[in-house]
């Protein structure tokens, strides 16, 4: 069996594949739209879509890539599908968090939607840790830290793991 280059996410939007790409393509560093394929007439019918209209942007976001295409209106992004961005200070996480999140009632756990109703996390880089190597006292008081929160507080969240 051959080698898998790489998997690379296919996010499935209406009519705002080009405008979600080129958003997250200016909230995340060394980013770019990569190509964009545009429906033609062949298709119309089942497509819907107007013609000359984006169908499929590839684009790079820090590197990773990812896939949008202007499928129609019948699936829409829930909580199931997040991507999370880990950061290393709270300046970072901010700044993320001030990017994305644009849906006040979906803020919750370090969770927030974007414009696009897309989930995304946005946690400490050392949380993973905190919750595989701390001790069960300490993991405890971080959840509970995080299960109070909206946007994450990194220095709460290492206090409570200091105790």
């Amino acid at each position: 069996m051959p080698a898998i280059k790489t998997i690379r996410p296919c996010l499935w939007f209406d009519h705002k594949a080009e405008d979600a790409a080129k958003f997250y393509c200016s909230v995340f560093p060394n980013s770019k739209i990569t190509a964009v394929s545009r429906f033609v007439a062949e298709g119309q019918a089942v497509h819907q879509q107007e013609i000359g209209s984006a169908m499929m942007v590839t684009f790079e976001l820090n590197g990773t890539s990812f896939t949008a295409l202007n499928g129609g209106s019948q699936f829409t992004f829930n909580e199931a599908i997040s991507f999370m961005i880990s950061c290393d200070s709270q300046e970072e996480l901010d700044h993320y968090w001030s990017k994305l999140s644009a849906d006040p009632k979906s803020e919750i756990c370090g969770w927030c939607k974007d414009t696009f109703g897309l989930s995304w996390q946005i946690v400490p880089a050392a949380l993973d840790n905190m919750l595989s190597d701390g001790s069960e006292i300490q993991r405890g008081r971080v959840m509970k830290v995080i299960m109070a929160s909206k946007k994450l507080d990194i220095a709460k969240i290492q206090e409570a793991y200091r105790g």
